[in-house]
C-alpha cells in the first residue's frame, strides 16, 4: 500500500493582507493625529512649568536684593536663583525673557499657549 503524500502550501491569500494593512492604515490615521496633540500640549505645559520657576527666581532675587516691584530683573540676575545657574529652555524652541519683579516672564510663544 502506497499512500500519496498531497503538497498543500498555506499561506494568505492578497485580499487577507489588503485588510490587515488597511486596519493598520486606519488605526495610524487615528493615532497620529492624537500624538501630536499630546506632544503640543505636553511641550506647552513644560514651558509654563519654565516660566513659573523663573518667576520664583525672580522673586527670590528681588528679595534678597531689596527691590521693589518696579525694579526690573535681567536674566544674569536671576542665574544664580535657577537650578545649575542656567535658563531653561522652551521645549518648542521659545526665548524667556524677564521684566519687572511685578510683571510674569515671557515666552516668545506666548501666542501657542506659553503664559502663566
Amino acid at each position: 500500500m502506497q499512500t500519496q503524500k498531497t503538497s498543500r502550501k498555506s499561506g494568505f491569500t492578497l485580499v487577507e493582507i489588503m485588510i490587515v494593512v488597511a486596519i493598520i492604515g486606519l488605526l495610524a490615521a487615528i493615532a497620529i493625529p492624537n500624538f501630536v496633540k499630546a506632544r503640543t500640549t505636553a511641550q506647552k505645559n513644560a514651558c509654563v512649568a519654565n516660566l513659573k520657576q523663573i518667576d520664583g527666581a525672580v522673586q527670590q532675587w528681588a528679595l534678597e536684593n531689596k527691590k521693589s516691584s518696579g525694579d526690573t530683573a535681567t536674566t544674569t540676575d536671576v542665574l544664580a536663583f535657577l537650578k545649575g545657574s542656567t535658563l531653561p529652555a522652551c521645549p518648542s524652541g521659545g526665548v524667556y525673557s524677564t521684566g519687572a519683579v511685578s510683571a510674569s516672564p515671557a515666552c516668545t510663544k506666548t501666542s501657542d499657549g506659553h503664559s502663566i
